[in-house]
C-alpha cells in the first residue's frame, strides 16, 4: 500500500510540490524560530523581564517557541501527520502526562529544598 505524504504546513496555509521542498520549508521555519530564540537570548529586552505567572515573560516565550519547534519536528520529520489519530493521541497524551508529572515532582522537591535552605528546617522526613 502506497501512502502519499501531505505536503503542507501551518494546517494547509503553505503547500509544497515535493517532499524535498517541504523539508526545506520546515527547516527554514525551524531556523527562523531558533534565530528568534537566539536574538531574544542575546539581547534580553527589558520589556520582557516582567514576571508573569511566577516566571519572566522572556522565559515563557522561550518555552512556547521550544514547544512550537518540538511540535513541527515531531509532526513533519517523525511523520506523525501521516499516522492514525489513535496513535497520535497516544503519543501526545503520554508525553503531556509525563511532562506534567515531571513538573509536579520538580516543583514539590524544589519547594522543599527552598524551604530547607531559607528557613533551615525540615518539613518532611523521608
Amino acid at each position: 500500500m502506497v501512502h502519499a505524504h501531505k505536503l503542507e504546513i501551518f494546517r494547509g496555509l503553505i503547500k509544497f510540490k515535493s517532499n524535498t521542498q517541504k523539508i526545506w520549508g520546515v527547516l527554514i521555519l525551524l531556523s527562523i524560530v531558533t534565530a528568534v530564540e537566539v536574538v531574544l537570548g542575546i539581547y534580553k529586552p527589558a520589556s520582557l523581564m516582567n514576571v508573569v505567572l511566577g516566571m519572566k515573560l522572556l522565559n515563557w516565550i522561550f518555552i512556547i517557541l521550544t514547544i512550537v519547534k518540538a511540535y513541527y519536528i515531531t509532526w513533519d520529520f517523525m511523520h506523525m501527520r501521516d499516522e492514525t489519530p489513535g496513535l497520535r493521541r497516544a503519543v501526545v497524551w503520554t508525553a503531556v502526562f509525563l511532562i506534567s508529572y515531571l513538573i509536579f515532582i520538580l516543583l514539590q522537591e524544589g519547594g522543599y529544598v527552598f524551604d530547607v535552605y531559607s528557613d533551615e528546617y525540615i518539613k518532611r522526613d523521608f
